[in-house]
């Protein structure tokens, strides 16, 4: 959305998944009385992509938390045929937001930053997801890949290596892909939130920057057997 979009959006008062979450637009405006939400409300389109956004306020719903687990489901349920892939970012932590994107979601991609940390939280990951599937047997939940992220010249160094290594002997031993292109940092990424724009449009962006991230792309598509 850019910075300038998404204040705008926030000081108009407009709707973000937190109405998603608590189930209703409240009263105020020119709605008069609180209303049922209509997940199209929530939407923002730009550059061809669609976005439903969020705000700080979030945290505020989640202290209450009972109930709201199935909430983006059922509100994605509504539009999911307008839609050849949703994506769902959802902070590493496990919380409520963690169910949240489980209930909306088939596949989980994991990023993995090639560092010592990473082959702790690997496993607790793995935890989760059979926690909630054993929770929640008619709900289909599986690992699509894991991709090597945030790397840098600091991970072709001993640490790095090592780690990268560690992370491929779990992947192996639970039967998780790993996606062969690795998104290194780059700034181009920070850069392109603040100005509202797609990585390839964004200013300064390197070509091999673009690149990567269109062949990381195909790959999630191949893997996910989805048209391009």
């Amino acid at each position: 959305m850019g910075v300038h979009n998404y204040v705008e959006h926030l000081r108009a008062n407009r709707p973000t998944v937190v109405q998603i979450l608590e189930d209703y637009i409240p009263a105020g405006g020119a709605s008069g009385s609180p209303r049922p939400i209509d997940p199209d409300e929530v939407i923002i389109r730009r550059h061809g992509l669609d976005l439903i956004p969020s705000r700080l306020e979030l945290s505020r719903t989640l202290k209450n938390p009972t109930g709201k687990e199935r909430r983006l489901a059922k509100a994605l349920s509504r539009i999911t045929k307008k839609y050849d892939l949703i994506l769902i970012d959802c902070a590493p932590t496990e919380s409520i937001l963690t169910d949240v994107a489980y209930f909306a979601s088939r596949y989980v991609i994991v990023p993995v930053k090639p560092e010592f940390m990473a082959t702790i939280g690997l496993p607790l990951l793995a935890r989760s997801i059979q926690e909630f599937q054993l929770e929640n047997e008619d709900h289909q939940l599986e690992i699509a890949g894991l991709v090597f992220n945030h790397s840098s010249s600091y991970s072709k160094g001993p640490e790095g290596r090592r780690s990268i290594e560690e992370v491929r002997e779990q992947a192996r031993e639970h039967g998780w892909h790993i996606f062969d292109t690795q998104v290194r940092y780059s700034a181009s990424y920070a850069k392109a939130a603040r100005e509202g724009n797609p990585l390839r449009w964004t200013s300064h962006a390197r070509y091999e920057v673009i690149n990567e991230f269109d062949t990381f792309k195909e790959e999630v598509f191949q893997r996910l057997n989805i048209r391009g």
